[in-house]
């Protein structure tokens, strides 16, 4: 069957690509919206609220029958495990990274996810990225280091459990993606997803409940900064489309594509990011903006490209 010209068939290849370009703008908007909900709320209060709303949302998509759920006969433990890593533990560690050494640093120590994803696919997945892919991933995160680079690392104090953090936060982001293209074998994306959205949920909103005990709060105002249009619009954003759509979107890719070059779409957001802050807070353009984002689409192309082209040349020697 033919669409434009096009066989379906050759449009469907090109599905995991939309989901990593997909995924990339909606995380690359989501700062913006947490950073309006983080002058009402606490970190904790708004990542308890934003997972809770994404696993409500999914499970009514399940319970109308939009979604379909099979876990029958299957071993739900990898699922946990990759719902521990990400995003549990890498919200935590990520949240505490920014605190302890400043958003520049951060933002330099994330953007190694798409290297830490490759060295471990190599080693537990046995994708083993060419050469040219390499160069790629590593021209993507120049990219980013640039930008945060040239931006100017900020004037605040930073330490070594900051840098910890930090490194956790990448390894379990790491650990995630490899977990995710293991268990896409027996699980589909949605499925994935759920399990992650309703782990997130529990653990985040236990951790709030705990916080809030020890702080004296009362638990009939739980949901009280709800009540505040700069935290309801933020949650309704974050856990929407940030939790259940991109995540989705993103355990999609990783089903379908090798790990190092699913991963290397992250460094999308960064470009999303400088994009949503010039045209909707209208923040201000900077010449290395440009070189920045250039070196990141370029690296993010260059990865996939070969990645498609060693894909049609193995699949071309299994023919002969």
């Amino acid at each position: 069957m033919y669409f434009g010209g096009v066989k379906l068939k050759n449009i469907k290849s090109y599905y995991p690509y939309l989901a990593g370009v997909g995924m990339a703008s909606i995380f690359g908007f989501s700062f913006m919206f947490t950073s309006m909900g983080l002058d009402i709320a606490s970190p904790m209060e708004l990542i308890a609220y934003r997972f809770l709303l994404a696993a409500f949302m999914i499970t009514l998509l399940w319970v109308f029958g939009i979604i379909k759920l099979n876990y029958r006969g299957k071993n739900l433990w990898p699922l946990f495990l990759l719902s521990l890593s990400e995003p549990v533990v890498y919200f935590i560690f990520e949240t505490y990274g920014v605190k302890y050494t400043s958003s520049s640093l951060s933002g330099l120590m994330i953007a190694l996810i798409p290297v830490a994803v490759t060295a471990l696919a190599a080693v537990f997945l046995k994708e083993r990225p060419s050469l040219y892919q390499l160069f790629f991933i590593l021209l993507s995160v120049t990219g980013v280091a640039f930008i945060i680079f040239m931006t100017g690392i900020e004037s605040r104090n930073t330490s070594i459990i900051g840098f910890v953090y930090l490194l956790g936060a990448v390894l379990s982001a790491a650990f995630y993606s490899i977990l995710t293209r293991k268990s896409s074998l027996e699980f589909s994306p949605i499925e994935i997803t759920f399990v992650m959205m309703w782990f997130a949920a529990i653990s985040f909103n236990f951790l709030n409940l705990i916080d809030r005990l020890t702080k004296g709060y009362p638990i009939s105002d739980y949901f009280k900064d709800l009540t505040d249009y700069r935290v309801l619009i933020p949650v309704l954003y974050l856990g929407v489309l940030s939790s259940v759509v991109a995540y989705f979107l993103n355990n999609y890719a990783l089903s379908k594509l090798p790990a190092s070059q699913a991963s290397v779409f992250a460094n999308l957001t960064t470009v999303i990011s400088i994009i949503a802050g010039i045209t909707i807070r209208h923040e201000t353009f900077y010449w290395y903006h440009v070189i920045g984002a250039i070196m990141i689409l370029i690296g993010v192309w260059g990865t996939n490209y070969f990645g498609k082209v060693s894909q049609l040349v193995i699949s071309s020697e299994e023919t002969h």
